[in-house]
């Protein structure tokens, strides 16, 4: 089986779409995720739907993320948090991760910060790098805790070293306030590795009005690949 999976892209998709139609949960979500990036996400989301049905977790999740952001099915943001909520609970970081945002935005579920930053650490517990970030936004903003730079601070830098983008952005953001300009380009530098062109828009204009305004071509001059956020 690895040997297979080892080959061309057409001989690993033969494969998981075989997997996929002869019921395996696991090449069901593998499938949909592929489908969800080749951009069909009607068939991603059938897909994930059937993996679902099994208990896979992921794909319970990956449900949830398309009645959140419209792949391939109406947005339906209570649909999503449902989701998220029953993968959180059984275990799944992404579940918790997203089940908290839920919470922290009110979408789908009434407000509610304090059971947010409880499920963000759960997610951390488990070295969910985007749950950390949050959980320093939590402390650099002062969300239902007191704000705390120092502990907010870590958290972006744990974040980063963990592989999320906003985290990477976020631990620049901090060195950039301690005068510490090199190390935050470096930092930038990877966030535009792998940041959505939404965010990079975003993070380029904050950068424009900082101390060092020139660090935002670091971002700008990022290539125009192909990025997703998870």
């Amino acid at each position: 089986m690895r040997a297979r999976l080892s080959g061309s892209p057409e001989e690993r998709a033969s494969l998981v779409r075989a997997g996929a139609q002869q019921g395996v949960a696991e090449a069901q979500a593998v499938w949909g995720q592929m489908l969800l990036d080749e951009g069909k996400p009607r068939e991603g989301f059938s897909w994930f739907n059937k993996a679902a049905a099994q208990g896979h977790l992921m794909a319970l999740n990956m449900v949830g993320r398309c009645y959140d952001q419209g792949w391939g099915v109406a947005i339906d943001k209570a649909r999503a948090a449902e989701c998220f909520r029953i993968a959180a609970e059984r275990g799944l970081d992404w579940g918790m991760y997203n089940f908290a945002t839920a919470l922290t935005l009110g979408e789908g579920v009434p407000e509610d910060k304090a059971a947010a930053l409880a499920w963000f650490e759960k997610a951390c517990a488990l070295g969910n790098a985007k749950a950390i970030n949050y959980i320093g936004s939590f402390h650099e903003d002062g969300w239902v805790v007191a704000r705390n730079m120092a502990v907010a601070a870590d958290c972006y830098a744990r974040a980063a070293e963990g592989g999320d983008f906003r985290g990477a952005f976020n631990h620049a953001r901090m060195l950039i306030a301690d005068a510490r300009y090199d190390e935050a380009r470096e930092w930038l530098a990877r966030c535009a590795q792998s940041a959505t062109p939404a965010f990079l828009d975003k993070a380029a204009r904050w950068l424009s009005d900082s101390p060092r305004p020139a660090l935002a071509e670091v971002l700008r001059s990022a290539p125009p690949i192909a990025r997703a956020d998870g």
